[in-house]
């Protein structure tokens, strides 16, 4: 009982942070997101622009019969754009909705693991100041010598531009 009273001292310090983490890389970068957000993991297949949508939003694709938006998170980030490999595929998250949850796709360049990240490896996010939107970063994650930007997909995926994806889809 005590270990796991010292977990959740641990958990409550990192503002819940602690847990299992989907990594992918963007720009040779390695990011995170919380595994409770992810829903599937698929190839890139084809995807439908839609006319005036912002520019990081590819479009959409027909999941099984359901429609979900997609977005280019290295559009969204400001990087610039990759050929698609074969390593190239669509993570498929489910966000805060301002009723329910809402089934978006982000393009990746490749997924690379399953962490548990532990609350004591992850760093409160650094101030940059200026004009970077720290506000997506949930924290750093320290690993193995290296770090691990984990997102916080639901910031990262704005309630304005949920609006602009659910018309979309």
């Amino acid at each position: 009982m005590k270990a796991s009273e010292n977990q959740r001292d641990a958990t409550t310090r990192s503002g819940g942070k602690e847990g299992k983490y989907l990594t992918f890389f963007l720009n040779e970068e390695e990011y995170g997101i919380s595994i409770l957000k992810v829903r599937e993991i698929i190839g890139m297949m084809p995807v439908t622009s839609v006319p005036l949508a912002p520019e990081f939003i590819k479009g959409v694709i027909n999941l099984r019969g359901k429609v979900i938006p997609i977005v280019d998170l290295r559009r969204k980030f400001g990087m610039p754009d990759a050929e698609y490999t074969d390593r190239t595929c669509i993570i498929v998250v489910e966000i805060k909705g301002t009723s329910s949850q809402i089934p978006m796709g982000i393009v990746v360049d490749s997924v690379s693991e399953v962490l548990n990240i532990r609350a004591s490896d992850i760093e409160e996010t650094p101030s940059f100041g200026g004009a970077l939107k720290a506000e997506y970063i949930l924290g750093i994650g320290k690993m193995d010598g290296g770090i691990k930007i984990l997102l916080d997909i639901d910031k990262v995926l704005n309630s304005d531009e949920i609006v602009a994806l659910q018309r979309a889809a």
